[in-house]
């Protein structure tokens, strides 16, 4: 298929694992309300993949080894203001790159190398200013940040991290695309209201400047009720904008566009149990789309290392726009299969997913899992993008600022590139092995 074709079709859907790292800083002062914190978040990887795929049609059959890494500093902060709540902040640069033959997909070449702004922001919290609205019931803020909406299954910031891909025009954000290395917003205009508990409602514009997004801009409303047995939430997302030049025929309904979530999470009450669900809808010019899944785990928390069990059914119709999705509740959640989520589709569109997943902790500080995913397309004609999925993880906190977190991954291809799928010479089982270092202070 030619280049344009596989972009046009899969770009808009296909992005990068976002792993969520703890957040930690470092004292510089804190002295009569004021709080100057030191920020360092530093993440490395190492991968290899049996197998490429022709997302771009800039790789060939074969195997593909690469590094990933980005470092984000700089400083964040607070100012008491007596009786009329806080400000804070941050201000934080962002150093990334590839190396080596970029990624199995083709969406980094192995050259990609920038240094720039991640986050820029101001805020304000009310504190106790208003009882009735829980302390700090209202949050409003500015700039460049990452915005996350519920679990990540539309928004989770802006983490499609494309690379030095030659697409037309400069698509390049510094690589370090399955790390997703930039998660910020360009512009953002943020007002949260209510407390922990409760309702409680956001309200936010976002900018992208993420050529891959099309530069989207978008106005986010959403009310929740925050109880002990569960949180149901509503979200209204409208598109406002995009940047036709740099849009695909998908990207360019989103001007106009109305996307509309209920979604629920919670143990219902009882103990070990942990449910939720998400509908979304989209009104568009050709038509309506839709998303939604269901998830259930319980943990056996008599057994030794208290394993959890998780099974979950999604199903994404044929032209839906997940939009700016990421990962935000481990492994799995929304990058559906280590290879499949992150290379070989499908990318949240056009599909429907059984997982099954068994995570235990052997000890305090170290998680096991085993994540299974079996893939099957609606329309075919769409890009035959079935298969299954074993990927085996660890994620072992080392101490209060490093973890290590390797990855084995076994991913069947129903079709190959030349059968209407991505796989490139052949269906066999792709062995894809990763490892993740992450410090942070």
């Amino acid at each position: 298929m030619p280049l344009m074709s596989h972009i046009k079709q899969y770009t808009p859907l296909a992005l990068a694992l976002s792993i969520s790292f703890p957040t930690h800083a470092y004292e510089l002062y804190n002295q009569n309300g004021s709080i100057l914190n030191a920020d360092l978040e530093a993440i490395f990887a190492v991968m290899h993949s049996d197998e490429n795929y022709a997302v771009f049609g800039n790789r060939e059959a074969g195997s593909s080894n690469w590094r990933e890494g980005y470092i984000k500093y700089g400083l964040s902060g607070s100012q008491e203001l007596g009786d009329n709540g806080s400000l804070y902040g941050a201000f934080n640069l962002l150093s990334s790159g590839t190396w080596g033959d970029g990624d199995a997909g083709g969406f980094t070449e192995g050259t990609e190398r920038r240094t720039d702004v991640e986050d820029a922001y101001l805020g304000w919290r009310s504190g106790n200013l208003f009882p009735a609205l829980g302390e700090n019931g209202i949050d409003i803020s500015a700039g460049r940040q990452e915005v996350i909406i519920g679990d990540g299954f539309l928004i989770k910031g802006d983490g499609l991290n494309f690379g030095d891909v030659d697409l037309g025009a400069d698509f390049d954000r510094g690589g370090a695309y399955y790390l997703a290395a930039r998660k910020a917003f360009d512009q953002t205009a943020v007002l949260r209201l209510g407390g922990e508990k409760g309702w409680r409602s956001d309200m936010a514009w976002l900018k992208s400047d993420n050529r891959a997004q099309a530069e989207t801009e978008l106005a986010v409303a959403t009310l929740e009720h925050v109880a002990e047995p569960g949180t149901l939430g509503l979200t209204y997302i409208r598109g406002l904008d995009v940047n036709e030049r740099f849009a695909t025929p998908a990207q360019l309904e989103r001007d106009g566009m109305d996307t509309i979530s209920l979604r629920g999470v919670g143990s219902l009450g009882v103990e070990n149990l942990n449910l939720s669900a998400e509908y979304a809808t989209q009104d568009r010019s050709s038509g309506r789309e839709n998303a939604w899944y269901l998830e259930g785990s319980w943990t056996f928390a008599d057994l030794p290392w208290s394993p959890t069990a998780t099974y979950r059914y999604s199903r994404f119709s044929e032209a839906f726009d997940p939009l700016f999705y990421g990962m935000s509740r481990g492994y799995g959640t929304w990058f559906q299969g280590e290879v499949a989520g992150n290379y070989a589709g499908p990318f949240n569109s056009n599909t429907r997913v059984h997982h099954v997943g068994l995570k235990a902790s052997p000890l305090e500080n170290v998680t096991l899992g085993a994540l299974y995913f079996d893939f099957d397309p609606i329309d075919r004609d769409l890009g035959n993008f079935g298969g299954q999925e074993l990927d085996l993880y660890a994620e072992w906190m080392v101490n209060d600022h490093l973890l290590i977190s390797p990855v084995v991954g076994f991913y069947t291809p129903d079709r190959s590139a030349d059968q209407g799928g991505l796989q490139l010479g052949g269906d066999d089982t792709n062995a894809y092995v990763q490892l993740v270092v992450g410090t942070f202070f």
